[in-house]
């Protein structure tokens, strides 16, 4: 895999707070979702009164094992998803336009299906087989991650995210980036049931609201009037 050299579009040595109406910097604004975002999930997460959670499951979450070697493509989420923000933000402006504009339109659809028809799952081992590094971990991580609010998967969302924003990128464009983003969407998708995390349930709702997101991020808004104004965002 191969990758041409490509110049930051920005200087963001030049970059002050009045300049965020210019349409150089104009794009910074679209950081501000993350933590608008962050406080409507804590608020369904943490801080609303009890909910009526219905269980999300089907047979073949029972035929799927739980295998703790799962947590390392599951940990990597953080690192690809953040990766590919901060890679597009610096070299690939319009690539990352076009990955907030897919996050915003399907994390903003997933919060409001949390809200409107909370869910949980109830697929967590009991005990574990094996005691490991590995298992221990999980299951601090269990004692810290709640298990509501899971369907669709936001971990899959956001895996799918990133793989369109690589896709998308003009540094990235050879058959090898592309395979490598896909498979590591793929593999952290996966390890979302194999941990336990999620249902199947969860990973296939995931897949309509990502093919909306697509939709509106990577083939409405570069071909419709209303991008000269997001392009001010």
């Amino acid at each position: 895999m191969q990758s041409n050299h490509i110049k930051p579009e920005v200087n963001y040595r030049e970059f002050r707070i009045h300049k965020l109406n210019t349409p150089e910097f104009s794009h910074v604004r679209l950081l501000l979702y993350w933590p608008i975002f962050g406080l409507l999930f804590l608020f369904l997460e943490r801080l609303q009164p009890q909910r009526n959670y219905y269980p999300v499951y089907c047979g073949l979450d029972d035929i799927i094992p739980f295998c703790e070697w799962a947590l390392i493509p599951y940990l990597f989420w953080f690192v690809f998803l953040i990766g590919t923000l901060v890679y597009t933000f610096f070299v690939d402006v319009p690539a990352f336009r076009r990955m907030m504009y897919f996050v915003i339109v399907t994390y903003t659809i997933t919060v409001l299906i949390y809200l409107f028809f909370p869910t949980c799952q109830n697929l967590r081992p009991e005990a574990f087989v094996r005691n490991n590094l590995l298992t221990r971990f999980i299951e601090l991580f269990y004692s810290f991650d709640t298990n509501t609010n899971v369907c669709p998967s936001l971990h899959v969302i956001g895996s799918v995210a990133a793989m369109f924003g690589l896709w998308d990128c003009k540094a990235l464009q050879s058959v090898g980036w592309k395979i490598a983003a896909t498979s590591i969407a793929v593999c952290i998708s996966l390890s979302t049931v194999f941990m336990k995390q999620h249902s199947i349930m969860d990973v296939l709702a995931a897949l309509p609201v990502c093919f909306f997101g697509w939709w509106i991020a990577y083939k409405i808004l570069p071909n419709n009037k209303t991008n000269r104004f997001l392009m001010r965002m």
